[in-house]
């Protein structure tokens, strides 16, 4: 079984936060940046977001782009890339924007959580169980029994947890912007968590590319 390269998109301030505390999604990127991670969104097999980022920010979760949808159909792959969820409750509301645009969509959930997601967007989308429990590494093994190739993880913070707590991480993009949040209790990139190889692990970095006022980090923790 050939899992999918595993990307976490995130962007945060220069304190850590991904968001502040207020009721609508706080712009961390500009232009040059949003249009980047579209440029990533093209290339992935799925874009996964939690159910609860789903609920805060209610996203199409799209590439934006008709030149670069056309190139994925020139190259015999669909419009839009698998739009994947994970839910351990099956709370899924299904008037928000994430099951009305793009192509496919698909819910892993867990044996509880089964039922009532498959009855609020059973119609709009393919759920999986996994188990008593969400297994981030079967989850994987299905989007590559399915041919999926490169999954980009945009959040939220206990998605990208958990993720990185089960060593399934190939590559970090980290989009820093030029801003400080200040807010104790806004929401951060990760988690508390014992990760792979505990604070001395350090990750190789790739890349840094500057967009406009942010810079854009590339991690690779498996190199």
């Amino acid at each position: 079984m050939i899992r999918p390269h595993v990307l976490l998109s995130v962007a945060v301030s220069v304190d850590g936060y991904i968001d502040d505390r207020g009721a609508e999604r706080f712009p961390l990127s500009n232009a040059e940046d949003f249009d980047h991670v579209d440029r990533v969104r093209a290339e992935s097999g799925a874009i996964l977001v939690g159910a609860a980022t789903i609920r805060r920010d209610n996203p199409r979760l799209l590439v934006n782009s008709a030149e670069r949808r056309a190139a994925r159909v020139a190259a015999g792959r669909p419009e839009y890339p698998l739009k994947v969820t994970v839910t351990g409750s099956g709370d899924l509301d299904p008037a928000l924007k994430f099951w009305h645009h793009g192509g496919d969509k698909l819910v892993y959930t867990t044996d509880a959580g089964h039922a009532p997601a498959r009855a609020a967007v059973g119609d709009l989308a393919e759920v999986v169980p996994l188990g008593p429990a969400i297994d981030f590494g079967a989850l994987l093994d299905d989007l590559g029994a399915r041919g999926v190739d490169r999954l980009m993880v945009e959040g939220g913070g206990r998605i990208h947890t958990a993720f990185l707590a089960a060593g399934l991480v190939d590559e970090i993009r980290m989009a820093v912007a030029p801003m400080l949040i200040g807010q104790a209790a806004a929401p951060r990139f990760v988690n508390p968590a014992e990760f792979p190889g505990g604070p001395a692990r350090r990750f190789h970095l790739e890349e840094v590319a500057k967009l406009g006022d942010v810079a854009v980090l590339r991690y690779f923790p498996k190199a």
